[in-house]
């Protein structure tokens, strides 16, 4: 299915979400009326159809990410900028949010250089399995989000590769502190801080900004600040979470409002 009607599928699939009452939309509207309070009624509702409509993309297209090779996936990268960021040896994190299309980000930037990829693990064996036969190709490695996964970028640091967070999804309390974003406070990833200062790694944020009407991807990879001047992973931490709202500014419908971001803080 090539893409541009793969994304019109998406679109079916998102206002379907829009129209009916699914937990989806309540999780986006929550969000929204929470990161956006100045927005008007008419605004946040705009914002939250254009939301799920993202979110049915998000969806259809992952099957044409992981049923094509990685070279057929890059053709679809129509402008790439920052890619000159990726070359070298030195140790690298890239703070991937959950922003445009990731899946996309993870296969184009492995083709640049190997990088390992941390992933959460789904509960079902059979689905976790199929899942990493599906991601885990070529010069893209997967590690869970437990300590055998930690242990597994530490790894790759020493084989010279990149490594790759995705650090807005909730940690639980003990892998993380409580920081703000959008002015609302979030239980955030400690991870990829502690990671990069441990290391001495260099932090870029990379995304894969979908284009309208399916007429692809633009790639963009930028070093980001992220590391304070106290040294206090709280601090470090409000930095990232920063750099991460100042992107999703640049188009809110492509952030995955129907995650629930603020979870162990509000109630869903």
């Amino acid at each position: 299915m090539p893409l541009k009607l793969n994304h019109w599928v998406g679109t079916l699939m998102g206002r379907l979400l829009y129209l009916t009452n699914s937990q989806s939309k309540q999780v986006v509207r929550k969000n929204i009326e929470i990161c956006f309070p100045n927005l008007s009624k008419v605004q946040q509702q705009d914002l939250i159809k254009k939301s799920l409509i993202e979110t049915g993309k998000g969806l259809s297209e992952s099957g044409f990410v992981w049923f094509n090779s990685f070279k057929h996936n890059a053709k679809h990268i129509v402008k790439t900028k920052g890619a000159q960021y990726l070359k070298g040896d030195e140790n690298t994190i890239l703070l991937v949010p959950h922003f445009g299309c990731w899946e996309i980000t993870a296969r184009v930037v492995s083709l640049h250089r190997p990088t390992t990829f941390m992933y959460k693990e789904l509960q079902d064996k059979k689905q976790n399995a199929l899942l990493l036969s599906l991601r885990e190709q070529q010069d893209l490695y997967m590690a869970a989000a437990n300590k055998k996964g930690v242990l597994k970028l530490q790894r790759a640091f020493k084989d010279k590769q990149l490594i790759a967070i995705l650090p807005d999804q909730y940690p639980g309390e003990k892998g993380s502190v409580v920081s703000p974003f959008f002015g609302q406070n979030a239980q955030t990833m400690t991870l990829l801080v502690k990671l990069a200062r441990k290391n001495k790694a260099k932090v870029l944020m990379a995304w894969a900004a979908r284009l309208d009407k399916g007429k692809g991807y633009e790639l963009n990879v930028k070093p980001v600040n992220i590391l304070s001047s106290t040294g206090r992973v709280e601090d470090d931490v409000a930095l990232m979470n920063q750099a991460i709202e100042q992107l999703v500014k640049t188009k809110p419908e492509q952030y995955l409002w129907n995650y629930k971001r603020f979870k162990g803080i509000i109630r869903y």
